[in-house]
């Protein structure tokens, strides 16, 4: 019997850590990265290496990847000193190996061979984007590390050059897929900017896939402030022009247990799950009593081996572990 085909699209560590749990269960697993990152290292390798952005790549690969664990320890491996500090040892491994290569795309495919990837990691586009949004006040801020900074809700994000192509593979996996999978992670910096390279949003329309979003539990400071469930979708809908998202995954229940004060100085809140207006949008909500757990800084996270699971079972269509709310 093939493998399942599952496309992951998003960027940010919610990406890399899914496709950790993910990669346990018996799937063909294709991650689907934004390169529109330009903060610290990544942003830092990018502007001087005049390449997309290799740091949410890198996260992937190394989830993604079946080798020694002090091998991936030194993909990850981040210097302290010197003028390479705060530099990645992968990051600086993607940028050689894209200067030995036709494009990044295929510098990504040979670091997967050599790290032995389970799976294939491709970026959005072989090109260096940036990301812009315009806010409801008017206000056009420039690049992914600044429009969490503008306090107005954001209206739209974009991609210049809005002509940037995405990468052949990249098509041809969302065509082929039986799950496309959109986050966790940052709405408008790491899942919406995979929607709008050209051509995504459309092909996920074609596509005869299961499209499933994994929704943040907490709002995030200067992109989700005030969002409920359905706004998250609603938005991911605007980008793509179309009603594309057919489950979403989102916790439910109230945390009733200590969390880290940072949530509440960054203003940081539960997000609604409104399940009236899912319905509406004619979103089918999962949930599950263990979706979210605690870690010891008191971060709330998803339970990613619970998630892997519910998505599992939505494209097997076997519901016996999951709580559908229609």
């Amino acid at each position: 019997m093939a493998k399942l085909k599952v496309v992951l699209m998003g960027g940010g560590t919610g990406l890399s850590v899914l496709a950790r749990g993910l990669k346990a269960l018996p799937l063909d697993i294709t991650a689907i990265v934004t390169v529109a990152d330009d903060g610290g290292s990544t942003g830092v390798i990018r502007d001087e290496m005049k390449i997309p952005a290799p740091g949410d790549v890198r996260n992937v690969l190394a989830a993604l990847s079946d080798v020694e664990p002090d091998l991936e320890r030194l993909f990850q491996y981040r210097f302290s000193e010197g003028k390479i500090s705060n530099h990645s040892v992968g990051n600086i491994l993607i940028a050689a190996m894209n200067e030995l290569s036709d494009n990044f795309g295929d510098a990504i495919e040979k670091l997967s061979t050599i790290l032995n990837v389970k799976g294939t990691v491709l970026p959005s586009t072989n090109t260096s984007p940036i990301l812009s949004a315009l806010h409801e006040d008017g206000t056009v801020v420039v690049g992914e590390s600044n429009i969490p900074l503008n306090n107005s809700r954001i209206d739209r994000v974009f991609l210049t050059p809005m002509t940037i192509k995405p990468v052949d593979d990249a098509l041809q996996s969302i065509k082929d897929a039986d799950l496309i999978i959109l986050g966790p992670g940052s709405l408008y910096t790491s899942v919406i900017p995979n929607i709008i390279v050209r051509g995504i949003s459309e092909a996920i329309r074609n596509s005869d896939a299961i499209v499933a979003y994994v929704c943040n539990i907490m709002t995030q400071k200067g992109e989700t402030e005030g969002y409920s469930v359905s706004d998250h979708i609603e938005a991911i809908h605007e980008h793509a022009n179309a009603s594309i998202v057919d489950y979403v995954i989102a916790n439910t229940k109230p945390i009733t247990k200590h969390i880290s004060s940072i949530y509440k100085e960054t203003g940081a809140t539960i997000v609604e799950c409104d399940e009236e207006k899912l319905r509406q949008l004619g979103v089918d909500l999962i949930t599950h009593d263990e979706l979210i757990k605690i870690n010891e800084e008191l971060a709330v996270r998803h339970n990613n081996e619970v998630i892997a699971q519910l998505l599992y079972d939505i494209v097997l269509q076997e519901t016996s572990t999951i709580q559908y709310k229609k």
